[in-house]
């Protein structure tokens, strides 16, 4: 059966989970802003969820349609194939936004959009009221410019919960976003990676699985694996195809400091909760003695900054210190990511390349330097 999805992501990695929903043969793959549409078959439902390193979500597409009135609105979404997917028993709670649309209110296009969807199944059920305890379908509704797309969350739990970060040290990256950093900084599997600031471990761990190509979803659940509406073994098969796709990487190796013993002790936890502990190497050490162990490395970090972690002088001097200790140097690049617009005079040169990105709500650009 073709399905259409929606898989939003973190602004700035549209291109990314773009180009990896197209390795997983996802059909139709477009990048707008914030998300990624797609389709293909419930393979790829369960393949996107499990595999994705960049989306935050998989979201089962239902319909889009054009309202001005709560009239149009209730039409609209009853007339959509909700019995497809939701049964007599099952739970559908709804939530969503609405930008720059005649329908502001976001509680009263909840409740047009929850009635229209029960006088929808009653129809088709002939039962005057649902229950509402047994599978989640959680409805998910976008309402902008008065366009509305109405979808239904495969994933649960953010994608980015990978499932080996069960506690971290304060304002840890995003997964998805260490993820990304990686992949611009285009790691590769004969590379050694470094992060002299690695706080609880995320860029080195989701590096270590972008080049083992372990999918980062193996160890967690989804929401819709207690669909009946699926295959029973979807989830296992496509579990095993991506097992099948994992390669040994002999060459890699990660070098991670952190100046702070407590944050190494959670990321050499979470580095065995991956299953890539044997890539990493976590030493105690300040970034002021960072002292290369290979003649070439891809160094990658996350300083804490001043909307985040310190004051933004103790900030400031890092940056310097950073760019006194990445030196250019054949075989070598340099990634950081960093909110402060005065980045570069304070490292002490310009970046060959800079990407904008989010961490979090905070806009923050990615300057990399390599030649």
């Amino acid at each position: 059966m073709k399905l259409k999805f929606v898989a939003p992501c973190l602004f700035g990695l549209e291109a990314p989970l773009a180009e990896e929903l197209r390795a997983m043969l996802a059909d139709e793959v477009k990048a707008e802003n914030g998300r990624v549409l797609f389709s293909g078959d419930e393979n790829i439902l369960a393949r996107a969820n499990i595999g994705s390193r960049y989306a935050e979500r998989i979201l089962l597409h239902i319909g889009s349609f054009e309202a001005h009135s709560f009239e149009q609105l209730f039409q609209g979404v009853k007339s959509l194939p909700w019995e497809q997917w939701i049964g007599r028993t099952d739970r559908f709670p709804v939530k969503g936004y609405s930008l720059n649309s005649d329908l502001f209110s976001v509680r009263d296009c909840q409740s047009i959009i929850k009635k229209a969807v029960v006088e929808r199944l009653k129809t088709k059920y002939r039962i005057p009221w649902f229950e509402e305890s047994g599978d989640l379908y959680q409805i998910q509704f976008s309402i902008l410019k008065n366009q509305v797309t109405l979808m239904i969350d495969t994933s649960g739990i953010g994608l980015h919960k990978r499932g080996y970060r069960p506690a971290a040290n304060a304002a840890p990256i995003k997964e998805t976003l260490a993820a990304a950093l990686c992949y611009f900084s285009r790691l590769r599997g004969y590379h050694t990676l470094y992060d002299p600031m690695c706080g609880s471990g995320t860029i080195p761990v989701e590096g270590a699985l972008l080049v083992r190509n372990i999918a980062p979803g193996l160890k967690r659940h989804f929401t819709a694996e207690s669909w009946k509406t699926l295959p029973k073994d979807l989830w296992k098969s496509e579990g095993d195809r991506a097992r099948d796709l994992e390669i040994a990487c002999p060459e890699f190796q990660c070098f991670a400091s952190d100046i702070d013993a407590r944050s190494l002790d959670l990321a050499a936890g979470n580095a065995r909760r991956a299953g890539v502990a044997d890539l990493i190497t976590f030493f105690h050490a300040d970034i002021r003695s960072f002292t290369p162990k290979t003649d070439r490395g891809t160094v990658i970090v996350n300083p804490p900054y001043g909307e985040r972690l310190m004051d933004i002088q103790s900030a400031e001097e890092l940056y310097r210190v950073a760019g006194e200790k990445f030196q250019p140097k054949r075989g070598w690049s340099y990634s950081i990511i960093s909110p402060d617009e005065k980045f570069e005079s304070l490292f002490g040169r310009k970046a060959d390349k800079r990407r904008k990105l989010y961490n979090g709500m905070i806009q923050c650009q990615y300057y990399m330097y390599f030649k």
